[in-house]
């Protein structure tokens, strides 16, 4: 008799998914196997960690702290509680750090004030600063008054005396005005911004230093607080060993402190080179104006006592008086003492003969009328004087040309 053979599930116990032509009913139990399968292949997602736990843990905890160092700061104050004292040099340092922070200030900002007169353009200089942009390059003072001199002499006329004069005392004003610059630009690169660095810097450094150098104290005050009311023994061990952990804390701070302090006697050595600097960029600036000035000088000659007089003048004395050169020579005559002090001896002597001198002249001068002679700056002429003629005049000769010339506009010459 021929034995009855059990057909094989195809894919049974091995995993595998049944032949596409199975019952339902298998392939159902196949893909729950498989399903079954990959969810124990994947591993469970790890623990999530409650951010907010802790975050609220070190909130509290700092809470806690800053709880404890106002306590312990108030009582100090009401004078209940026992405050550790900073030894004898540490305080000598704070108290010359903060003597160096405080008259470093007000020495930068009057350098500040010295340098640049106008509120206005610092602060616009400072906003430029911080935005980090270049400020607008504009006129200074002396440059803007220079300028007004140049078109004012320009407008009067390069050939006239007053013209002349305005125009080499614009040109001198400018060139004082580059060298206000120069002054401006040197200080604040080797005077100011050192003392800036100080402050915006360095001393920020120890502020914070400090600062940290406090809260460690008032820990340890704090702790030491705790010690003396502890009466258990479990609670007397923790606070004792919560003393000798503020302890080493304060001592670490306290020496980090000591160290940065210590540094603002370097700090002085620096500044005094900078102050060094600052008086050669002032010497330097002084001697080129000095310079500017004695040229300028020598271009005018000496300015004649008429110009200087009409300033001491009364209020009626009629403005028109100094328009030209030929209405001032009969404005000095009007004034005995004005004229006796510009007849000089020598003059005095060459109206006296009947001689002639060399003279130079001081400025430029035009004829009013054909009796008179016009005159350039620098120009050697002849003088003499005749009989009868205005004590404020001579004789100019220059070549064939001849006529009057006003005695204020000529140095005679040896």
């Amino acid at each position: 008799m021929t034995p009855r053979l059990r057909p094989i599930r195809c894919g049974a116990g091995l995993g595998l998914a049944p032949p596409p032509g199975g019952s339902p009913q298998g392939r159902a139990e196949a893909a729950a196997a498989a399903a079954g399968a990959r969810a124990e292949s994947v591993p469970p997602p790890p623990p999530k960690m409650n951010i907010m736990d802790f975050n609220v843990k070190k909130l509290a905890a700092d809470a806690g702290t800053f709880l404890s160092r106002a306590v312990q700061f108030t009582e100090e104050k009401l004078g209940q509680a026992e405050k550790t004292e900073l030894d004898a040099h540490l305080e000598n340092l704070l108290s010359k750090a903060e003597c160096t922070k405080l008259w470093t200030e007000k020495i930068m900002k009057q350098t500040e004030v010295l340098l640049q007169p106008n509120p206005n353009a610092r602060i616009e200089e400072f906003v430029y600063e911080k935005l980090d942009r270049k400020a607008p390059s504009r006129m200074n003072n002396p440059e803007l008054l220079g300028q007004y001199m140049i078109d004012a002499g320009n407008e009067f006329g390069p050939g006239t005396a007053y013209g002349n004069a305005l125009i080499k005392c614009g040109e001198t004003q400018k060139r004082i005005g580059t060298a206000d610059r120069e002054l401006i630009q040197t200080s604040a690169i080797n005077f100011l911004t050192p003392l800036r660095n100080f402050i915006e810097g360095d001393y920020k450094t120890i502020t914070k230093e400090r600062k940290l150098l406090q809260n460690k104290r008032l820990d340890l005050d704090a702790a030491k607080t705790r010690l003396k009311k502890a009466k258990v023994a479990e609670a007397r061990a923790a606070s004792e060993q919560e003393v000798r952990i503020t302890q080493s804390e304060f001592d670490r701070q306290a020496e980090i402190t000591r160290l940065l302090l210590e540094g603002i006697s370097s700090t002085h050595a620096h500044h005094l080179r900078c102050l060094n600097d600052f008086v050669e960029a002032q010497m330097t600036y002084y001697a080129q104006c000095y310079q500017y000035m004695l040229d300028l000088q020598k271009q005018l000659g000496s300015f004649p006592s008429t110009f200087l007089s009409n300033n001491n003048q009364s209020s009626s004395t009629p403005v028109q008086s100094v328009s030209t050169p030929s209405v001032l020579a009969s404005a000095s005559a009007s004034l005995p003492s004005v004229s006796n002090s510009i007849v000089t001896s020598g003059i005095s002597e060459l109206k006296s003969s009947s001689g002639n001198r060399k003279a130079r002249v001081l400025y430029d001068y035009d004829a009013a009328n054909s009796s008179e002679l016009s005159l350039l700056a620098d120009e050697v002429i002849t003088v003499y004087s005749i009989p009868g003629m205005d004590s404020d005049w001579l004789m100019g000769e220059r070549g064939n040309q001849k006529g009057k010339v006003p005695i204020t506009y000529l140095e005679l010459l040896n």
